[in-house]
């Protein structure tokens, strides 16, 4: 569970066991795992002091990433008056309470309108807009063909190394917490559960997830295998990575940023195409009926490859069918032929819309 507090707020104080972590934070103005460890008079003095003082250390920390330590120190000589105003939220990860102390850690998030003026006074160049957050689930095939996705292996290892949920493409790797194990098991993965793949889908609220499997080959290589549908197209990586070390972690690493190369470099070239448009996504609630969870991972596929589709936000799942909310570039005309394209086609009827095959 996450706390969202206003600024104005100082809760009040209970013996508070720790928290559960929440969803990975995208926001290049956000700050996460800010750890404050404060002693007072008592444990809710120690407490208010964490939730005064952890803005000034996230802006300082966000300082320090966006511009370096010219930044940074800028931004430590500002005072309590000055850095309240840009505060957005804070989110409480993890807390322990005891008498006369309060530990914590944190996710601060500031208000973009108002730090960017003070960035670009500092010389700043300014984050990059940002695209579709993706949720990549690392599977590791070990010598046994035994899948790992949770724990130490080096293929989760690589993908949590890129630190990439905060770039330009967001990459979001699952937590591996208690709940993400519970929710979806190697065994899930392989009988392609896609109950348990939706469950962690919204876990995170993101709406591309990708299975990124991997395996190691001779000479410390490792072979990837990477299919699916993503707002920015369909993602095939079918392909042995060997770093020059000819290690199989140094390997794995190689794979993972190049990957991350691939996708930023194909937003950035769909971005410059769009260069002069001013029309945003829209949005519409439509209804895909499916026959069994074969037809629901084929439509989906195809809907997601339409050309000028986006997204598609499933906000429920059963037997006989899904509803969800499409994400799209364009007009109607425009989305009717894009599904022709890929042999779907939009029912319209009044208000509501149902996807199904030509």
């Amino acid at each position: 569970m996450r706390l969202y507090l206003a600024i104005a707020v100082l809760l009040g104080l209970a013996a508070t066991p720790s928290l559960a972590a929440g969803p990975v934070e995208t926001n290049p103005y956000a700050v996460q795992g800010v750890v404050m460890d404060e002693q007072a008079v008592s444990a809710k003095v120690a407490k208010d002091k964490a939730l005064l003082n952890v803005q000034q250390v996230a802006l300082v920390k966000l300082g320090e990433t966006l511009g370096g330590d010219e930044v940074s120190l800028a931004f430590a000589r500002m005072n309590t008056k000055e850095v309240l105003p840009l505060l957005k939220s804070l989110s409480i990860e993890e807390e322990s309470i005891s008498p006369g102390h309060y530990d914590g850690t944190f996710t601060v998030r500031f208000l973009p309108d108002k730090l960017k003026p003070l960035l670009q006074n500092l010389g700043v160049k300014l984050p990059p807009e940002q695209g579709p957050p993706m949720m990549i689930i690392p599977v590791w095939m070990d010598d046994k063909g035994q899948m790992q996705m949770w724990g130490d292996n080096p293929w989760r290892n690589a993908w949590v190394a890129l630190n990439a949920a905060q770039a330009q493409i967001p990459i979001v790797i699952p937590l591996g917490d208690a709940e993400d194990q519970a929710t979806l098991t190697s065994a899930d993965v392989a009988a392609n559960d896609v109950v348990k793949l939706e469950a962690l889908r919204r876990r995170y609220d993101v709406k591309t997830m990708l299975l990124a499997t991997a395996q190691a080959v001779s000479g410390g290589g490792i072979h990837v295998h990477v299919v699916g549908d993503s707002p920015l197209g369909k993602i095939t990586i079918d392909k042995i990575y060997t770093a020059d070390s000819k290690v199989v972690v140094d390997s794995a690493t190689v794979a993972a940023q190049r990957f991350q190369t691939l996708i930023t470099d194909k937003f950035r070239s769909d971005q410059a195409k769009l260069t002069g448009s001013t029309v945003g996504p829209q949005q519409m609630a439509v209804a895909v009926p499916f026959a069994g969870p074969s037809e629901w991972n084929g439509l989906r596929a195809r809907i997601l490859s339409a050309p000028g589709v986006v997204g598609l936000d499933v906000t429920s799942l059963d037997a006989g069918g899904a509803a969800a909310t499409l994400d799209y570039n364009g007009g109607v005309d425009d989305l009717n032929n894009a599904f022709k394209a890929v042999g779907l086609k939009l029912l319209r009827n009044g208000a509501s819309s149902t996807i199904s095959p030509l």
